[in-house]
């Protein structure tokens, strides 16, 4: 039997609604862990969904060091006022801006990597992957290990979140979508230091 308690809990740990807590608690049978899962993979199901809904609202935050030396700005987009306006949503695209400031990712997603900055990279790699002296089908594979990892440290959607490494930029947006009900997308982010090139 599923409690109010673990109902509240789960809400309290995810901030969706108490409807989606109860269905997940069900499908799980109780256990918190694997309701947690049914929320995460509910919450990429839904922003698949929901992402071709146009994007009509945001806010955009900052973010400044304590320091005052370096900081970074996010455009956190959204369908409507009533969510841009919602403090969760505000406090979600403070958030963003601070990892930024602090994993200073080159691009939102891997879609916004050039062309060309794609084949010098892969050159690179393939030449290293070359002297490994390894099969063919081992060497592609490796290639592809190695752009997948270095295209994911430099893509903010992919970084691990700096609060919670346990979740990426990418999995907070599709929290997002669920709990607000709306397509939520990251526009564009700038990251300014002080002295640096």
């Amino acid at each position: 039997m599923i409690t109010t308690e673990q109902i509240k809990q789960l809400r309290d740990d995810t901030g969706v609604s108490v409807m989606q807590c109860k269905k997940a608690l069900e499908e799980a049978g109780g256990d918190m862990v694997k309701a947690l899962a049914v929320l995460k993979k509910k919450s990429s199901d839904i922003a698949t969904k929901k992402s071709d809904r146009a994007l009509k609202a945001g806010v955009v935050a900052a973010y400044i060091h304590s320091n005052g030396t370096l900081g970074a700005m996010v455009e956190l987009n959204c369908e409507t006022d009533f969510v841009a306006k919602n403090e969760e949503f505000k406090a979600l695209a403070y958030d963003i801006a601070m990892h930024v400031a602090a994993a200073n990712p080159e691009f939102v997603k891997a879609d916004d990597v050039p062309e060309e900055a794609k084949s010098k990279m892969i050159e690179l790699f393939k030449e290293e992957v070359e002297k490994s002296g390894k099969p063919k089908e081992i060497q592609a594979k490796m290639l592809d290990g190695k752009v997948s990892t270095y295209l994911k440290e430099r893509t903010l959607v992919d970084q691990p979140f700096i609060k919670n490494p346990d979740e990426t930029i990418g999995d907070l947006v599709k929290k997002a979508v669920q709990k607000f009900g709306e397509n939520t997308s990251i526009g564009k982010i700038a990251r300014f230091s002080v002295l640096e090139k």
